[in-house]
C-alpha cells in the first residue's frame, strides 16, 4: 500500500515551503520528504549561520583595528566553543519558529523522515515506505562540490557544511591554522571569518577570487584579504593533497613553480552540485543534465508533465541561481502553476546578490564581459566609494562601484558594488532595473546625504562628468 498526497516534496528548504504554504492556500494535501534536518541547507548549515559567525568576527576585528584615531584597538577574547553554541542556539529557534511552527500549522502537511528514491513516476520510496504524489516536487536543493584532486578522498577536510548546528562534520574547535581550497562566495566568507577569529588563512584557488563576477571585485577583496594577512594563491593548481587529523599538506603550482601549503585543517569550498544522484530520477523518467541538475522548461515543469523542480537542484537554468530567496519564488511559482494552471515562468533577469565578506560585495544584472559576450553594446564605468562622502566621513573608503550600461538608449543592464552597505543599497538598482531605468533615472533621484547609497548617484553620474569634482549630494 502507498499513502497518496495531492503533491509530494522531495526536501524541507525555502524552496519547499514556499510550495506547500502556496499548495496548502489552494486546499492541497501535501506531504514533505527530509533526509537531513528540517529547514534545508538555508537554515542549519548556510546562510544563517555564517552571517552569525562573520558579524561576530567583524566585532573581534574592529576592535582591534579601529578607523578612528584617538580609539585604542581593544582585544575581544574568543571562546570559539562558546561561541560555536550560541550560533546553534540561533539556528534551532530560527528553526523552530520559521519552519517547525510554520510546518505545524499546516493542517494538511505532513513531514516524513528518511531517504526519497523514486521507485516510478508517481512513487517515491522512503525506507519502507511507499509515498505517492499526484504532483512532485524536486527540491532537494545543493551539497559541496569536491574536485578530483589525488589524496583528496583519504584525507579528512571540512566543507561548507562545517557551520551545522547538529550534524556531524560540524566544527567546534578553532583550527590554528586553515588551508581554505577554491575562491567563490563561500571560500572567502568563510575564510576571512576564520582568519578574524584567529586562524592562519591561506586561501589556493584554481583563478583569481570570485570568478565570474566583475574581475574589479575580486582585485579589490584580494587586496583587502592580503592587508588582514590571509595568504592568497590564486591561478593555482593543486596537484596532491596528503596528512591525517594532526594537518594537511597541499602541494600547490603556481606560475611554473612548486609549493607545498601546510595547515592544521582543509577546507574544500570549491562550489556546491546538485543534490539528485540518490534519487534515482531515472525511474522517475526525469531527464537531468550533465551536472546532475534536474532539467526544467521556463516553468520549471520536468521532462515529467507532473513533476516539478525547483532551488539550486536546477542549477543555473532560466537565469536560476544558488539562493535562499530564489528557491522560495520558484516554489511558490510551482504551487500556482499545479494547483491554479497559473503558467507562471520563472524570470531570473533581475535578482540581486551579496557576499558577506567585508566590505561586503553586491551585484545586480549583467557583467560587462556577460553583455558584450551576448553582443550587447554596452558602456562601463567604474568609480572608487573614495568620492562617496559617507564612505570618507565614516573611514570605510575601500571598494567601488561600476555600471554597465547600453549604449543604444542608457539603460542600466548591471551594477556592482564592493564596499560598506553594499547588499543594502544593491536594491534600489534592482528595483530601478526591473522597471526599466536609465541612467538620468538614478541621477534625478534625491538621496538621503550622507548615505552610501549615494554611490549609485555619483556611479551613474561619472559617465558625463568628473565626480571627483562635486560637491556635497552629488548634484
Amino acid at each position: 500500500m502507498s499513502d497518496a498526497f495531492d503533491l509530494l516534496i522531495l526536501g524541507s528548504g525555502s524552496t519547499a515551503f514556499a510550495a506547500a504554504i502556496r499548495a496548502a492556500d489552494l486546499g492541497a494535501r501535501v506531504a514533505m520528504v527530509e533526509r537531513r534536518t528540517l529547514g534545508g541547507t538555508c537554515a542549519n548549515r548556510g546562510c544563517l549561520p555564517s552571517k552569525n559567525l562573520i558579524e561576530a568576527a567583524r566585532i573581534v576585528h574592529e576592535a582591534a583595528h579601529p578607523r578612528y584615531a584617538g580609539l585604542t584597538p581593544g582585544t575581544v577574547g574568543v571562546d570559539f566553543g562558546a561561541l560555536v553554541a550560541q550560533k546553534d542556539g540561533v539556528v534551532r529557534e530560527y528553526r523552530a519558529k520559521k519552519y517547525a511552527s510554520v510546518a505545524g500549522g499546516l493542517a494538511d502537511l505532513e513531514l516524513i523522515d528518511g531517504d526519497a528514491a523514486f521507485a516510478d513516476p508517481h512513487t517515491v520510496r522512503v525506507g519502507d515506505r511507499l509515498v505517492m504524489g499526484d504532483r512532485i516536487l524536486v527540491a532537494t536543493g545543493s551539497r559541496p562540490a569536491i574536485p578530483a584532486i589525488p589524496g583528496l578522498d583519504a584525507v579528512p577536510c571540512l566543507t561548507s557544511d562545517v557551520l551545522d548546528a547538529d550534524e556531524a562534520g560540524r566544527l567546534t574547535e578553532l583550527p590554528a591554522s586553515l588551508a581554505v581550497l577554491g575562491g567563490g562566495y563561500i571560500a572567502v566568507e568563510l575564510a576571512q571569518m576564520f582568519s578574524r577569529l584567529g586562524s592562519r588563512v591561506t586561501i589556493v584557488a584554481r583563478s583569481g577570487l570570485l570568478r565570474g563576477y566583475e574581475p574589479e571585485l575580486g582585485r579589490t577583496l584580494a587586496e583587502v584579504l592580503a592587508a588582514e594577512g590571509i595568504e592568497v594563491l590564486g591561478h593555482s593548481r593543486v596537484d596532491h593533497v596528503g596528512g591525517d587529523a594532526a594537518g594537511v599538506e597541499l602541494s600547490v603550482e603556481q606560475g611554473g613553480a612548486g609549493r607545498v601549503v601546510r595547515a592544521e585543517r582543509l577546507l574544500v569550498a570549491t562550489g556546491r552540485t546538485p543534490d539528485t544522484a540518490t534519487l534515482n530520477l531515472a525511474a522517475a523518467g526525469v531527464a537531468v543534465g550533465r551536472d546532475g541538475s534536474v532539467t526544467v522548461d521556463a516553468q520549471l515543469r520536468t521532462s515529467q508533465p507532473h513533476i516539478w523542480a525547483a532551488g539550486d537542484v536546477i542549477g543555473r537554468q532560466h537565469g536560476s541561481q544558488t539562493a535562499t530567496p530564489v528557491g522560495a519564488r520558484q516554489g511558490r511559482i510551482v504551487a500556482d502553476n499545479a494547483f491554479a494552471d497559473a503558467g507562471r515562468a520563472f524570470d531570473g533577469s533581475v535578482i540581486p546578490r551579496a557576499i558577506f565578506t567585508d566590505p561586503p560585495i553586491a551585484v545586480v544584472g549583467r557583467a560587462e564581459a556577460e553583455a558584450r559576450a551576448e553582443g550587447i553594446p554596452v558602456r562601463a564605468a567604474t568609480t572608487p566609494l573614495a568620492y562617496v562622502p559617507r564612505a570618507g566621513a565614516v573611514h570605510k573608503t575601500a571598494g567601488l562601484v561600476k555600471f554597465v550600461v547600453s549604449e543604444r538608449d542608457e539603460r542600466v543592464l548591471g551594477v556592482h558594488v564592493i564596499g560598506e552597505s553594499a547588499p543594502e543599497i544593491i536594491h534600489e538598482a534592482a528595483m530601478a532595473m526591473r522597471f526599466g531605468a536609465s541612467l538620468d533615472d538614478f541621477i534625478d533621484l534625491i538621496h538621503v546625504y550622507p548615505t552610501m547609497s549615494e554611490a549609485l548617484k555619483i556611479g551613474a553620474q561619472a559617465f558625463s562628468r568628473d565626480v571627483s569634482k562635486l560637491s556635497c549630494c552629488a548634484e
